[in-house]
Formats: C-alpha cells, structure tokens, sequence
C-alpha cells in the first residue's frame, strides 16, 4: 500500500519484549472506557517518538515504530500488542482500526478480529496479546457468547513521525471485549434469598399480630411486606388492598381534576408509616397522585401495622396554579389569605416552583417534635412542622414567601426548578439528621441513585461532604453531578449473575443494637424493569460521613477494635463508583484489582498507601491524590454463606465511594 510518498508497513513481532526494547512513554490520546469511565477523557501530555502506551488501568495497550523520523518513501515498521493484567478477565475479542492522517493513508487501515483464550503470548492478525489469562483461539467473533461479566474497554493510541519535512500520525482504535472468569460456588454455599418486589420502600420496626419483632416495609401500587431478618420477605394485604377507591374518595376527586378519566388505582404512590405516640395510633402518609399536580399526601390511622387503615384526611394538596378549584382547598384557612394568592398562577410552569405533593416522610427530632418532608421534582422538597396530637399539619407555624419558603407548602430544604430529585428520607443516625434522595428517572436506564446530604438541625440547611447544599434555584441535569454523597451507583460483583443497577427511593432507620440500614428497591441489568427490595448496613466512617456496605446484609457486624494488618492484607476486587456513569446503557462497575500490601503500599489497577486506625474498624487508603476513608468488616458474600474481609470508603474530595472485597476463589 502506498500512502503519498510513504509507506505505511504492518511489522509484526512475536514478543512483547521486541517492543519494550524502545523504552516506553506516555503519549497523546483518548480514552473511552465504556464500562468504567463512561466517557472520554483527552490526555494531553503528548509525546513525539517511537512508542505511546495507554493504560486504563489493568489494561494496556501500546503502539511503537521504528524510529522517530523517515525519509520519503521509507517504510514505517510499527507493532501494536495489548497486555491484560485484569485478574480474573480474559480478553475475549479485539478490534482494531486504523485512523491514521491521510498523509499516510486513505484506507481504514488494517482491522483485527480475533478470540483469545488462556495461554501467556500470541500473535493474531497482527496484534501481539500477553497477559496470564489470555491465549488466542482463532474462532470466527460470532461463536463468543456476549453474556455473563462481559467489560468493554477502548483505547486510542498515536505516534508523532516526521516524513521528510512533514509531520504525521500513526493511530489506531482499539476495541477490546473481555469476559470474568465464571465463578463457581457449590450448593452448600449459596444462600437463597425471599425477594419481594416493593416499589419506594419505607421501613418501620413494630409487631406481628403474634407479639414478635418484625420489619415492615410500605410501598406504591399497594405492596407491603415484612421480615423477621431484613432478608427474607413475604407480602400481605389490608383493606387498602382491595377498598382503596372507597376509602381515597376524598384525594382522588381531588386528583381527578387533572384528568376526565381518573381512577386512583395506580396513583397510589410512596407512603411512610410512624408510630404516633400522642395519638397512639400507626400513621401512615400516602401520596395520592393526579394529573398537572393535583395531587395530595393523605393521613390513615390503624391500630396494628397490618392494617385495617381508616382515612383522616388530606394533609397538604397542590395544583391549584389557577383559581379554579381554590375553594377547596385549605389555603385561606392556613395561610389567613381570603383571596386566591397570584403566586400560584403559574398555569404550566407551576412545576418550576411548588411540589407535586408525593414521597412524604415523617419523623420524630431528638426533642419529640414530629416534621413531614415532601416533594419530588417538581418545585423542590419541602417541610412542614406537624401537629402531634392530631396527626396533621401545625397550623400555627408560619413560613415566609421567599424562594426556599412558601406560606402554605412550608420550608423548602433541597431542589428545585424541576431538576431531578425525589424520595426524600430523613433520618437521624450519629450526631446528624441525614437527608435522603433519589436523583435521576426511576427506570433501569434512568439513572437512580441515592445522595445523602446532613445538617445538625432536622429542617437544614443540610450540606454535603464538599459543603455543597442540595437546592437547585436553575435548571441542570444533575444525575451525575458531584453534589451529594452517592452511596453507590450501578455495579456488579463478579459473583452475581446480573449488575444491580437505578436504586432508588430508600428508607434508613437505626435498629434498637445500635445498627442503621439502608432500604432500597434496585433494578437490574437484565433487560426488564423488574425490581426487588435491598437492604445494606450503613456505617459512619472517621469524618462522621456515612457509607454503605458493599454487600447485602447479612448479619455482619462492625468490631469495636480493630483488625491486624496481616488480616487486612491481600488482594482484592475493587469497585470505584465513579460519578460519571453510563446509566442509558445500563453501566455497572464491575471489579478490578487491587492488593494492600502489608508495608502498607497499594498495587494493581490502583496504586497508593492504606492505613489502619488502632483500636478501630477505620482504614484509610490514599489513591491517586484522594483519601478514602472507611471501615473495615468481615460480611457475607452475597448470596453465599462464604465470609471474606470487605472495606467501603468515601473520597474526602471527591465525593466518590470506594468498596472492596477479598475474591471468591
């Protein structure tokens, strides 16, 4: 092939030392990780010469030529090899494609497509691949199977040459397709869990009818459950399963005026059940949902948490962006304003201001006074103080018209102007009140994913770790922002079968020994919208930051000391819940590998230094300028009964949650 006056050559060479021998360097490029960056990150420190090495990681890929520069005419001999270091993963397929400048060529260049399998060196086509996983088994791409723990990684090197007086680029795209090794887990270790599928779980510690200590979870579209283990989960019914239109007759005309056609059945949305200890009664707080925000959070009372449930009341409506339907509202009568208040005209942008009234959640403060949060998207979250004894709004607190308050709807704490967050939790845990909340859509490729912000008051101002506040007064897409603590995002241990991805709308509580948990619902990566309930013990690391445990709960507990270091050492897998997610195509970090020395150093896919707090569960790792800060637990493999070391962490500038596990075997 003649390209212009030179000649671009395929040299090929049958070890990776051949392409050592140049000394290698960094070089100028992309990256695109698509399993773990979810994007593309220019590198811009740039080298002219012989060789470019990209790393991500474990993964590296390196492009070389003969010498810098060449005469016109003269062949460039260059060699092109990836070397994997993924332990547990072998290179399955790569692609490759040339985008060299058209000085050099028209052509695409030549493409490689090829599976590999186990063995330590191979040449295929033309690409040299190494690593302890990975001989090459030249089967045509369509016989691999892309299922199971399948990573995509792509990496973009280029060389600088002159020819002649004329500078140019030698560059490839190289795809790469990996698959984790299957593991293998014999029947007397797996542990089967009694799912149960429970849209916005809220939690509440009370009785069975028999006297026994049961948990019990309340969500949308009537589903309730409860267990004895945080584990296994069996539903129940009540009156509202199966008389809910005649018992939300009230909400639901209200709801109605958004459309000509309502019906309650599927409006049913998020409710939170406290125990009144003034009014002696369980209470819960269900969402009523309509059309353009006519909806309402309403009040029911039961003696048992198994129900019956008899209506109350409507607590606090909205919707009412024109005086239409003002008269029957309770506005005047909360607020003391005889005629319809113009702040509420707002027609369509009534979202960009007031809350749909959906996702309450209601608490006690350490000094006995009952708070209702509420809210979603639309205009924000807001808090209202409530009336002990009678289970609804206190009509004696006052709040002002600003752009954090309104007269009627109370105290806004977090969002606005329909930027993304819902399902607000509170809940007292350590020395902080911690505000909960869901950003992004709901779907498994809508990016959920729960934020934690604390403040030392149950009505805020609430921060987090960076001191960033949750309020939004503009317009931005926030689902991958750094602004709140992301406990987790989607990911996947090489033990499940499918990645766990969109958890969302959470409830917390603290147990009576002490414990506090977190209560999700999860999606997953395996093609549908089906979901389950998830339950993950929470702790607070050394700066009083809460992180969660990197595996179901399963009776684990935090020690009181410490471990040695010869107990903390070793290898791990390793998940970085790096913010910058691909949730639109279902990303879920998967593990790569890491082992603590212990001199106390950091190698593998990350390098660093790690400590232990004597006499605590603290560790404190340091990677790539950022310190982590966590504890240290011996937990369950999830969905085994094989114990293994695991640590969680957050980045103290970053925001970004780091677990780790030693592997399975």
């Amino acid at each position: 092939m003649t390209f212009g006056k030179s000649l671009l050559k395929k040299f090929i060479s049958v070890s990776i030392a051949a392409c050592m021998a140049f000394g290698l360097a960094s070089c100028s490029g992309v990256r695109d990780n698509n399993a773990n960056n979810g994007g593309e990150e220019e590198v811009t420190d740039g080298y002219f010469g012989e060789i470019c090495e990209l790393s991500d990681k474990d993964i590296t890929v390196t492009l070389s030529t003969d010498k810098k520069e060449y005469a016109p005419g003269e062949d460039i001999n260059y060699t092109l090899s990836v070397k994997n270091d993924r332990t547990g993963y072998t290179i399955s397929m790569v692609s490759v494609t040339s985008t060299n400048d058209d000085s050099l060529s028209e052509s695409e260049g030549p493409k490689f497509k090829g599976v590999i399998e186990a063995g330590n060196e191979a040449v295929y086509n033309g690409v040299i691949v190494t690593g302890s996983d990975n001989p090459i088994k030249p089967e045509a791409p369509s016989k691999v199977a892309l299922t199971g723990d399948v990573d995509t990684l792509t990496l973009r090197p280029y060389v600088k040459v002159k020819v002649g007086d004329t500078e140019s680029t030698v560059r490839y795209i190289v795809d790469i397709v990996m698959f984790g090794k299957k593991i293998e887990i014999s029947a007397e270790d797996k542990v089967d869990y009694k799912t149960v599928a429970c849209h916005d779980p809220s939690i509440v510690v009370g009785e069975d009818k028999e006297g026994n200590k049961c948990y019990y979870i309340f969500g949308s579209h009537r589903s309730w459950a409860k267990s004895y283990d945080l584990q296994n989960w069996q539903s129940f019914s009540n009156n509202l399963t199966t008389d809910y239109a005649e018992i939300l007759a009230e909400p639901a005309a209200w709801s109605a005026h958004g459309s000509s056609d309502y019906k309650v059945d599927g409006y049913m949305w998020a409710p939170d059940v406290i125990y009144n200890e003034a009014m002696g009664k369980w209470c819960m707080y269900l969402s009523v949902d309509g059309e353009n925000w006519y909806s309402s959070i309403v009040l029911l009372t039961a003696d048992s948490l198994e129900g019956d449930w008899t209506y109350e009341g409507m607590v606090v409506r909205s919707g009412f962006h024109s005086d239409e339907f003002y008269d029957e509202t309770d506005v005047a009568e909360v607020t003391g304003e005889t005629e319809y208040p113009e702040r509420y005209n707002k027609g369509k942008k009534w979202g960009d201001y007031y809350p749909n009234n959906i996702d309450a959640c209601v608490f006690y403060d350490d000094d006995g006074n009952l708070w209702m949060t509420y809210g979603s998207w639309s205009g924000g979250i807001f808090i209202l103080a409530m009336d002990e004894e009678t289970g609804f709004r206190d009509k004696s607190v006052t709040y002002g018209d600003t752009i954090h308050s309104d007269p009627y709807f109370g105290k806004k704490i977090a969002g606005g102007a329909y930027v993304s967050g819902e399902a607000s939790y509170i809940q007292k845990i350590g020395d902080f009140y911690w505000l909960f909340m869901s950003y992004g859509g709901l779907e498994a490729r809508g990016g959920y994913n729960v934020r934690v912000f604390r403040s030392t008051k149950p009505d805020g101002d609430y921060v987090d770790e960076l001191g960033n506040t949750p309020y939004f007064d503009t317009w931005v897409q926030n689902y991958n922002l750094p602004i709140g603590v992301r406990l987790f995002g989607g990911y996947k241990w090489k033990s499940m079968t499918v990645g766990q991805v969109a958890q969302g709308h959470n409830s917390a509580f603290v147990d009576d020994d002490g414990k506090a948990y977190i209560v999700f619902h999860t999606r997953t990566t395996g093609g549908s919208e089906a979901h389950y309930v998830k339950v993950h013990q929470l702790f607070l690391n050394k700066n009083g930051w809460l992180v969660a445990a990197p595996y179901q709960t399963g009776g684990e507990n935090l020690k009181t000391d410490d471990y040695s270091t010869s107990e903390v050492a070793g290898s791990y897998d390793v998940i970085m819940h790096e913010l910058n997610i691909d949730y639109a195509a279902l990303q879920a970090y998967r593990p790569v590998s890491i082992v603590l020395n212990e001199d106390g150093t950091i190698t593998g896919s990350y390098e660093g230094t790690w400590t232990l707090e004597e006499g605590t569960p603290y560790i404190n790792l340091v990677i790539d300028g950022v310190t982590y800060e966590g504890v240290t637990l011996l937990m369950n493999v999830e969905g085994t009964s094989i114990s293994k070391m695991t640590f969680t962490a957050l980045g103290d500038t970053s925001q970004v949650t780091l677990w780790g596990s030693k592997p399975l075997e």
